[in-house]
């Protein structure tokens, strides 16, 4: 990391539970292109953590494409919350698009359709619905759990990664008119062929981190041949403002984004965040304040367990270099 000037670690709050997690926590690295972060999901080894150690030297070293429109519309997403809940959330973001969480381990399909209800209530008859179960159904479940909640919807925009695999999503596609997304299944350079290869979805998701920065994943979008919506790992908004970079970059983008993550966290480590207003981010690059950065220190257990983590997914990387991969 010689050309790295600058590492900082971070813990922040979230205001709900999300993905099993209650904070998100990593480490800023500072470069001459600005910050870049690095923040896996706890659960990850370091074989995929180097992708995100990858992004976050892009970020901060090499810098992201140039945008071609100054500002990118993003939907409001909402957890597997109450239908109150879920109406506040969604009348309060000024989003016309909601990403609906569904398929939450303890709940079943009469709590989904009670909060995509909602949902539509919130957003009236122009607004865009879209569910997430990531990949938690098999076929049948799939199969029926989107014919219900895309009548209850009034037309689902898209469903993301209804089902595990590709070959079921490619099934769940041949039965329902609602469109699919993959996410979970657009990881490496290859999948994306395969999502096109199999007919399996109508849109793929792409996040910057996972992919291993704003480049890699402009080339898994040229790959799958299919409309894109960028999408955040629930990064502080240093990470966001490089998934806002690649939806700038893109030259089409029919979709909104799933950037508007910001708003999820009870704390950031910047005072300017990348929130939406009126539905849309703007295109710019992100610094950390250095007081905010003070109260987001982690505690010495966390500290040593994100530095072990950063070591570990850095090995990675340079062993792949070692071998001409990176």
């Amino acid at each position: 990391m010689s050309a790295l000037t600058g590492l900082r670690l971070f813990e922040v709050p979230m205001r709900l539970r999300f993905r099993r997690v209650t904070s998100r926590a990593g480490v800023l690295l500072e470069g001459p292109a600005g910050w870049g972060e690095f923040s896996p999901f706890p659960d990850y080894g370091p074989a995929y953590a180097s992708r995100w150690l990858a992004a976050a030297r892009e970020a901060a070293t090499v810098g992201f494409p140039d945008p071609v429109r100054d500002r990118v519309p993003v939907n409001t997403t909402v957890p597997a919350v109450d239908p109150e809940r879920a109406h506040a959330l969604v009348a309060a973001s000024g989003c016309r698009t909601a990403k609906v969480k569904v398929a939450e381990t303890g709940q079943d399909l009469a709590d989904d359709l009670a909060r995509v209800s909602a949902v539509r209530d919130a957003l009236g008859p122009g607004g865009r619905v879209r569910v997430d179960a990531n990949g938690a159904w098999d076929v049948e479940t799939a199969v029926l759990a989107l014919t219900r909640l895309d009548r209850v919807a009034g037309g689902l925009e898209y469903a993301e990664q209804p089902c595990v695999t590709l070959e079921e999503l490619r099934e769940v596609r041949r039965r329902v008119p609602v469109p699919l997304a993959a996410d979970e299944s657009v990881r490496t350079a290859e999948d994306p062929l395969r999502v096109a290869g199999l007919d399996a979805a109508d849109v793929v998701v792409v996040k910057v981190q996972p992919l291993g920065g704003v480049h890699r994943a402009l080339e898994v979008i040229d790959a799958a041949g299919l409309p894109a919506v960028v999408s955040s790992a629930l990064e502080t908004s240093v990470g966001l403002a490089a998934g806002v970079a690649l939806a700038a970059a893109l030259p089409e983008l029919p979709h909104a984004c799933g950037l508007g993550t910001a708003t999820l966290l009870a704390a950031d480590v910047t005072d300017r965040p990348l929130v939406p207003e009126d539905g849309f981010l703007p295109v710019r690059r992100v610094a950390p304040e250095p007081a905010m950065l003070d109260q987001a220190a982690p505690g010495p257990e966390r500290m040593a367990d994100l530095l072990e983590r950063l070591q570990a997914a850095a090995a990675v990387l340079e062993g792949r270099a070692g071998d001409g991969e990176a």
